[in-house]
């Protein structure tokens, strides 16, 4: 009776299992650049018909989502087009959030944030006290240029401000000035740290320039820039000989060490530090013996590879250049690439430098080249061309005639007798073909670009002396009177001008102008930051309040119905706020054209990195089937996209979706298998990362850092096979092993990685039906008591499973596919000698 009731229950249960219709991927996007993951960065503003309120779209967002926008967590509107609204009921005392509506589903809402009673948000600075130089000279600081970052990854923008003495100096001028200070703000005013570059860092434009951005892809941005002994980082320690003073009775720093410095972007802590290169050697062989001329610096970041963003320092522009770009990888600086005009065959790069310069994917190759004034250096780290038009001092890069493919560089000059009287041009960014320029006897000391009247397709560019021209190069009559920066303020594609703390709309008047406000690095004019750093694709300024007492954000508040993504997302655009704090400061330009008449723009090629939560369904993301795996699900959807099915394995096959690293060593028979390219990145998500149901009876192969000091708990029922997998950066894989019989659920659990380890790689192996000992149902290769008592304790229902990793397929002795008294009764005579073989 008791086998008749176990055999009745067994054969009667069932199990169902149902999950929401994952997305399915059939794309990746292993080419896809690293980007930040920002949350929505809603601003709402007090306005005389109510409250404005703007957010971001985000580039990864599709053009069908829209947004629930709440008030005092009240629905207000679903918005379907533009990411703007005017709150016709808000109030001072309101706090509004968005939230993201995809497929009909409603994803979280944002953080609430507060309505300001302006169209500024103010943050209070902690100044540096002023001081004396060595010859009795008494100085003060200013705010001056600033960068952003999301420095701790929560998905918002940190500031990064540079403080300028009173006596920071031109390096064609002598005299001493004081230290250069580094301050990070939260958008709050809370200050998270300060960097003192010290007495061996001269004051001035050209001499810092601090790349804010983040590196390594783990969703938090560094600080870069150049140190010297008696630097002091953010919490407090001093890089190499505090005491060491090189200044020269001049006040120039012709000695000495100089450095390079990382710095963790959260408590602004020295990460790594190495020589700066190239040193200033002979000073006299860069132009001029008294220091002008050596001490040239720019920066900036460019995606070299494509995908992750290399940090790129340079000197020198006047006669030699030089261009040096690292990778940082959370530890270690590697340099990639020097490129200097003084090697064999580049002598057409000396003398064309800029005092700025810009990044772009100028050969649509996928991978970045700096544009450096009247030359271009490829992402390789060679020369791609030079025009010969030598020296200027302002420069912008984007599509400035979308008639044409490609994009378009215009820029004034200053050498006008060694580059044939050309004071501006208009050229191909690819060839540096000049399409058109105009003649000056002089230096051009100013240029401007931007589409700033609907009257001529294309941007307009102008510069100082020169009338305005289309993108053809039409002479179309009078030029604006600014010719500083251009920036998106009002509601329509045009850009509006900036100068000093001014914005004007181009043939019309005044939209804002700012009393209690400065401007920065004397004749230039320039704003502390332009850039989008909150609400929709309209840019804000930052400008420093007269007294340095407080940053000051200003937003529009004008209502717009074009909706664009942020202009953060745009590659182009995001290097370009990272450049320009760089020596004479430029506005930056988007990589696709932004004005009157202008196309949708195109989906950038991005990956978001970091922790913020992502708006796009976090449903798990299902992948294409391959021989041996079925229904693999991601359920780590920020990297879901760099996960793969892969067949044929082999040496030289890229280990991740989002990585370069190729393998290097296979053991010999897992050469030609079907395998898991999963996402570097995924190593810190903290659940599983995904799962899969097995098409066959296969072994699957986990390859996890060796580095990694405790193996994840999930694999403790694993095998080490004692056997290695190899990438060609040196890291190892020990590879754990775990047989599954045909339908199972493969289960792939977090990596447990921290930043200094990688993810694992998954290889699935199919078994052949001899591998399969009969019987053994607890897998210890023998068919014994052991078993038998197993599976009666199976059949009897005091466990549901039995130890081998096949066990339904073992156990089914007679083939009826379910395991049953039967089955025990054929396992007993066998065991008992009643018959030699099984049925099966």
């Amino acid at each position: 009776m008791l086998k008749k009731a176990l055999l009745s229950v067994f054969m009667g249960a069932a199990v169902l299992l149902g999950s929401i219709a994952p997305q399915t991927i059939t794309t990746t996007a292993a080419t896809a650049r690293q980007m930040e993951n920002l949350d929505r960065g809603v601003v709402a503003v007090k306005v005389s018909n109510g409250v404005f309120v703007s957010w971001r779209v985000l580039g990864t967002e599709a053009t069908n989502v829209s947004y629930n926008l709440y008030r005092d967590s009240v629905k207000v509107a679903n918005i379907t087009g533009a990411s703007n609204y005017i709150d016709a009921s808000g109030t001072t005392t309101s706090k509004y959030s968005v939230s993201a509506v995809v497929n009909g589903v409603e994803q979280s809402k944002s953080t609430a944030v507060s309505v300001l009673g302006n169209n500024y948000m103010q943050l209070p600075l902690q100044i540096p006290a002023g001081g004396k130089t060595p010859d009795g000279v008494a100085y003060t600081y200013n705010a001056n240029d600033c960068s952003v970052g999301d420095l701790d990854g929560d998905g918002q923008y940190e500031i990064v401000l540079k403080w300028d003495p009173s006596n920071s100096k031109d390096n064609s001028q002598k005299g001493y000035t004081g230290n250069v200070f580094l301050d990070a703000y939260e958008m709050n005013g809370t200050r998270l740290w300060r960097i003192d570059l010290g007495k061996n860092i001269r004051a001035g434009a050209h001499y810092t320039q601090f790349m804010v951005y983040d590196l390594n892809g783990d969703g938090k941005a560094e600080v870069a820039c150049k140190t010297s002994d008696g630097t002091k980082d953010g919490v407090g320690t001093v890089i190499g000989n505090a005491s060491a003073d090189y200044r020269n009775s001049s006040g120039y720093i012709l000695s000495g060490p100089e450095y390079l410095t990382i710095f963790q972007g959260s408590n602004g802590k020295a990460l790594n530090t190495i020589n700066y290169e190239p040193g200033r050697g002979t000073v006299s062989s860069w132009g001029d013996s008294y220091g002008n001329r050596v001490d040239r610096f720019l920066g900036c970041i460019a995606y070299l590879d494509g995908v992750h963003p290399s940090l790129v320092m340079c000197r020198g522009y006047y006669t030699r250049a030089v261009l040096v770009a690292y990778d940082w990888n959370g530890s270690t600086l590697t340099k990639r690439w020097t490129f200097d005009s003084n090697t064999s065959g580049n002598s057409g790069y000396a003398g064309q430098g800029n005092h700025n310069l810009s990044v772009a994917d100028v050969d649509s190759d996928g991978k970045d080249e700096i544009i450096y004034g009247g030359c271009t250096i490829d992402d390789s780290g060679k020369g791609l061309y030079t025009t010969g038009l030598r020296h200027g001092d302002a420069l912008h890069v984007s599509d400035l005639d979308p008639s044409r493919h490609g994009l378009e560089v215009w820029s004034c000059h200053e050498d006008t007798s060694g580059n044939g009287g050309i004071g501006g041009s208009f050229r191909d960014a690819k060839t540096g073909q000049v399409l058109w320029s105009f003649k000056a006897a002089n230096d051009t000391g100013r240029a401007c670009s931007a589409d700033v009247t609907a009257a001529y397709p294309g941007e307009e560019v102008w510069a100082s002396g020169s009338s305005l021209y289309s993108s053809k190069g039409e002479n179309i009559g009078n030029r604006p009177g600014p010719v500083n920066f251009a920036i998106w303020w009002d509601g329509d594609e045009l850009r509006e001008l900036l100068d000093d703390t001014t914005i004007s709309k181009y043939g019309g008047g005044n939209l804002l102008s700012v009393s209690d406000c400065d401007s920065n690095n004397t004749t230039k004019a320039t704003p502390c930051l332009q850039a989008d750093i909150l609400g929709d694709w309209r840019e804000e300024v930052i400008w420093r309040t007269t007294d340095n007492k407080y940053l000051r954000i200003y937003t529009t508040t004008a209502t717009t119905s074009r909706r664009i993504y942020t202009l953060m997302h745009d590659p182009v655009y995001r290097m370009g706020v990272a450049w320009q704090n760089v020596a004479y400061n430029q506005p930056p330009h988007t990589g696709f054209f932004l004005g009157s008449g202008m196309s949708t723009p195109p989906t950038p090629a991005i990956k978001l990195v970091g922790a913020t939560t992502p708006t796009n369904p976090t449903a798990p993301t299902t992948i294409l089937d391959g021989q041996y795996i079925k229904s693999l699900v991601v359920k780590d959807t920020n990297n879901a996209s760099d996960w793969s099915i892969q067949s044929n394995l082999k040496v030289g096959d890229p280990v991740y979706g989002d990585r370069t690293n190729k393998f290097t060593v296979i053991p010999s028979k897992l050469l030609g298998s079907e395998w898991i390219r999963t996402a570097c990145d995924s190593k810190t998500y903290t659940s599983d990362l995904a799962s899969f149901t097995t098409k066959s009876d296969v072994s699957v192969y986990v390859g996890i850092d060796a580095r990694i000091s405790s193996i994840p708990a999930w694999l403790s029922s694993w095998t080490n096979t004692g056997e290695t997998l190899t990438n060609d950066s040196d890291v190892t894989f020990n590879l754990y092993k775990k047989d599954f019989s045909t339908n199972s659920n493969v289960v792939l659990g977090t990596n447990s990685a921290s930043s200094s380890a990688v993810n694992y790689t998954a290889i699935v192996v199919k078994n052949t039906p001899s591998s399969l000992i009969y019987g053994d149902v607890n897998g210890d290769s023998a068919v014994n008591a052991i078993d038998y008592a197993f599976m009666k304790k199976y059949l009897l229902g005091t466990t549901t499973s039995m130890p081998s990793p096949n066990w339904q397929k073992v156990g089914d002795l007679n083939s009826d596919g379910v395991i049953n008294a039967i089955d025990y009764a054929y396992l007993k005579k066998y065991l008992l000698g009643s018959i030699t073989k099984l049925p099966v």
